[in-house]
């Protein structure tokens, strides 16, 4: 750049000159008001780090906090459905054949044990009567035979293998006396009774009936086959499905809590009472049972539910998930180094839970973070 001087400046070229100059010093003093101060930054960056000044009105929306370290299990959540404990259930059999005559209970009705289910016309019920009034009357005419030949050979008139073949008989007599009873007693008739074909068939346990296969003239024949089915559903099976890699992780005992669509609401608590040995061939997966109280029958079996399981954890760092935020792909937090000095570290996270974000990587106990507004310095 050049300059060029004036050597012998005019009376005019000198009054431009120091217009020029007041006018200057005029706009300068305009665009700084006196008594003006500059206000001060929000953050500074130096060198990878953020520093929010004294005065910064971050400091008022940044929350810094210690992170901690916790044991809290971590919870894995897999597909379940309601079952009825097979302990819990029965089926009723029919102990004769015969012909329904009356049915009682309807399905889905709750009995007791004892409660009579159904009565049923039979010809072998009967049979089973008159079989243990044959062997009754049987027994009564050896112990008059065994008696008198005690009498006589305690006259001295009778052999002694005369008394024997009486006890003999006698012995005879009361073992098939006590096999008709028997008979008698498995098919439900009442000792001391004659000639009923009536047959009561009455509840094992107490429950609901989950099954009816017979009506009143319907003719049951097979005695394999279940007349009705009544389930205790007073405590059931949640039964989950876990994935082979994950069966190491359950155990028999392990808390479980089980959410239902049909209760979104509500938490169901129970334990784990069964882990099956084998795996299911088609799908790889292993049939968990967790036995769940249902005092109140909310819980009906084949309803979908989702079984969470608590797994042990060792102690790890724990942050709000407040304080995690994405850089690119990575996941950050903003550490504290120095009062109001903050530096961004990547972290890695094992689980993400309800209670914060579990770190297994990136941070130490101790550590300072900021949980609460870390978004201002993200960018």
């Amino acid at each position: 750049m050049s300059f060029r001087f004036f050597e012998n400046p005019s009376p005019l070229n000198l009054a431009g000159l120091v217009v020029s100059i007041v006018l200057a010093c005029c706009l300068a003093a305009c665009s700084h008001p006196a008594g003006e101060v500059q206000a001060a930054p929000v953050v500074v960056a130096d060198h990878g780090l953020l520093q929010v000044p004294e005065k910064s009105p971050l400091r008022s929306e940044l929350v810094v906090q210690p992170v901690e370290m916790r044991d809290v299990p971590h919870a894995m959540v897999f597909p379940a459905t309601v079952e009825a404990d097979p302990a819990r259930m029965a089926n009723v059999l029919p102990s004769l054949t015969g012909k329904v005559v009356e049915l009682k209970v309807g399905l889905g009705d709750r009995v007791t044990r004892g409660q009579l289910l159904a009565v049923i016309d039979s010809g072998d019920l009967a049979q089973a009567y008159a079989d243990a009034d044959k062997a009754r009357d049987a027994l009564d005419l050896a112990k008059k035979s065994l008696d008198r030949a005690r009498g006589v050979q305690t006259a001295g008139g009778a052999a002694v293998k005369d008394l024997e073949a009486a006890q003999s008989g006698y012995n005879q007599a009361l073992a098939e006396s006590n096999r008709a009873q028997t008979r008698l007693a498995a098919v439900g008739g009442a000792s001391g009774a004659h000639a009923a074909r009536a047959m009561n068939v009455t509840a094992p346990v107490s429950g609901y009936v989950t099954a009816l296969s017979v009506s009143p003239g319907v003719y049951v024949n097979d005695p394999t086959a279940a007349m009705l089915t009544i389930a205790n559903l007073d405590t059931v099976w949640i039964t989950a499905n876990v994935p082979e890699s994950d069966v190491a992780l359950v155990a028999k005992g392990q808390p479980v809590d089980a959410v239902l669509p049909a209760y979104p609401d509500q938490v169901f608590h129970g334990r784990v009472s069964f882990v099956s040995p084998l795996l299911q061939p088609d799908t790889r997966r292993d049939m968990v049972r967790v036995a769940v109280a249902n005092p109140d029958g909310r819980l009906k079996p084949n309803m979908f539910a989702s079984a969470s399981f608590d797994i042990p954890q060792p102690a790890q760092v724990f942050v709000p998930e407040s304080a995690l935020l994405m850089n690119n792909d990575s996941t950050t937090v903003f550490v504290e180094v120095s009062p109001w000095t903050f530096a961004r570290r990547t972290v890695e996270l094992s689980y993400d839970e309800t209670a914060g974000a579990r770190v297994v990587k990136g941070l130490q106990a101790g550590d300072r973070v900021i949980v609460k507004g870390g978004v201002l310095l993200n960018d």
